[in-house]
């Protein structure tokens, strides 16, 4: 068996192009069509032997997502209702991660696997009772717990920086706690592993320590810089109150993964404001400190 990495979506929420933006990379594809950088929101598949799939959040885009990906669409030998999506995991309950939930709602039998505390932001939530509960079997997993993701996949979360949702943010915020409303995954299949973490607000030395020597890094590429949406005129908000940590700068993901050994580290999660999507010179910095800009559909292997 074989360790296969999907990029099912590869942008952050709001997706490349946004529907309401005219920022450069947005506007490029209402003027360039598909000459343009586009991308689907947040979301990884991962199996051991192809047949069965589990999926790392659900996007709002799912459906298309699944249009797009012959792995992730119902095999014609089984039945007249049938996914290979045996189950999904949510590192986060962030919408751009939990809104494709509603699009699973027709009565198919699967996995939702969750910490307690992204588990008890959808049970507030009524409307995620479309998920029937006699056929979508909802697992509640601590963290540093190993568990079966799928046939041949185990996996283990662990805690990362970052921050509640937008939409439960209180008067106070706090954008680097850890805990389990954020959450990076360990997948293996016994034989190799791997890391997928969308979202991250800062690299705290116990993370550096555990992501040391990996063999492959998924990790949050939000942003290019702290200020970028400010500085674009897209957004108030910097980066670190997102929860999220920038590619460059100080305390920026390249530099903090400039001397930990990953073999092979992939940008996922990022803004549809980030000029790492085109050719240019943040690209190229990006790219000569050993990083690739992930993109819907690459698939990777271990």
């Amino acid at each position: 068996m074989t360790l296969r990495a999907l990029i099912v979506g590869a942008a952050a929420g709001g997706g490349l192009p946004q529907w309401n933006c005219n920022a450069r990379n947005s506007a490029a594809y209402w003027r360039e069509g598909a000459g343009a950088p586009s991308a689907t929101q947040s979301s990884l598949a991962v199996s051991s032997e192809g047949a069965n799939w589990a999926l790392i959040n659900a996007s709002p885009d799912i459906r298309a997502q699944i249009m797009a990906r012959s792995q992730l669409q119902p095999r014609s030998d089984q039945g007249l209702r049938d996914t290979p999506i045996v189950s999904v995991l949510l590192t986060n309950a962030d919408i751009d991660h939990i809104g494709g939930l509603l699009t699973l709602r027709e009565r198919q039998a699967f996995q939702l696997i969750t910490t307690a505390e992204v588990a008890e932001v959808l049970a507030a939530n009524p409307i995620f009772n479309a998920l029937d509960p006699a056929l979508v079997t909802r697992r509640v997993i601590g963290l540093e717990d190993p568990f079966d993701l799928a046939p041949g996949v185990r996996a283990s979360l662990f805690s990362v920086p970052g921050k509640t949702p937008l939409y439960l943010e209180g008067e106070t915020v706090e954008t680097e706690v850890l805990g389990e409303q954020t959450v990076g995954v360990e997948l293996s299949d016994g034989a190799s592993s791997f890391f997928y973490i969308p979202g991250c607000a800062a690299m705290p030395a116990a993370l550096a320590d555990r992501l040391g020597g990996a063999a492959l890094v998924f990790f949050d590429g939000t942003l290019w810089e702290d200020d970028e949406m400010i500085k674009q005129g897209v957004g108030q908000k910097t980066g670190r109150r997102m929860g999220h940590m920038p590619m460059s700068g100080e305390g920026g993901s390249l530099a903090a993964f400039s001397d930990l050994g990953v073999a092979r580290k992939v940008y996922v999660h990022m803004n549809n404001t980030n000029p790492v999507w085109r050719s240019g010179p943040e690209r190229e910095r990006a790219e000569a400190a050993g990083w690739e800009i992930g993109y819907d559909g690459m698939e990777i292997t271990l």
